[in-house]
């Protein structure tokens, strides 16, 4: 696992595929890979706070079980991943959304 992410782009390539992705919580990935809570029926996949192998298995390992137990939730979740709009486009909209807020923030 990444002990150390500025961006990533596996993660949003992965998704946009259906792949879901188990991830180390830093930077880039825990910003753009939602934790899957069944209870709320939201997420696009499992991220787990420390770089060790127990967590690494744990996280994988609930990924793997919701596969094989709950494989209608499994769906939900790679359509999520594929639905979302990661475009450069939206990006940009939310980038200047963000200047104009903090240019009349004053």
């Amino acid at each position: 696992p990444s002990r150390f992410e500025p961006c990533g782009l596996n993660q949003l390539y992965a998704m946009r595929y259906g792949t879901v992705p188990v991830v180390h919580a830093v930077g880039g990935l825990r910003e753009t890979v939602i934790p899957f809570n069944p209870k709320n029926d939201t997420g696009t996949g499992w991220q787990f706070d420390e770089a060790s192998e127990a967590k690494f298995q744990e996280a994988v390992g609930y990924a793997i079980g919701t596969f094989r137990n709950n494989a209608a939730d499994f769906q939900k979740i790679q359509t999520r991943g594929m639905e979302q709009d990661l475009s450069w486009e939206l990006a940009a909209e939310k980038y200047e959304e963000k200047l104009i807020e903090a240019k009349y923030s004053w």
